[in-house]
């Protein structure tokens, strides 16, 4: 397999594992892959880094309870 190919599956499995989508098993390996590499544990740091920068700029604007109350009106009235 080609460097460019295994780092695009690392950065790929990274993510999974970020976002919570990792099997215990996939999730283990990975970890274990990552503690064997230097660069594989810059990858998974700056990725880390660069999602709490993203949450931490993030501004999420309220919305009205009105606006709540409408959409869950309209939920319940295409589910019935």
């Amino acid at each position: 397999m080609g460097n460019t190919v295994k780092f695009k599956d690392l950065s790929k499995r990274v993510t999974l594992y970020l976002d919570g989508e990792l099997s215990k098993e996939e999730e283990r390996e990975l970890l274990l892959e990552i503690q064997k590499n230097p660069q594989y544990v810059q990858l998974l740091g700056k990725e880390q880094n660069f999602r709490e920068f993203i949450k931490s700029r993030l501004q999420r604007k309220k919305v009205s309870p009105t606006l709540v109350q409408s959409i869950k009106d309209k939920i319940r009235s295409t589910t019935v």
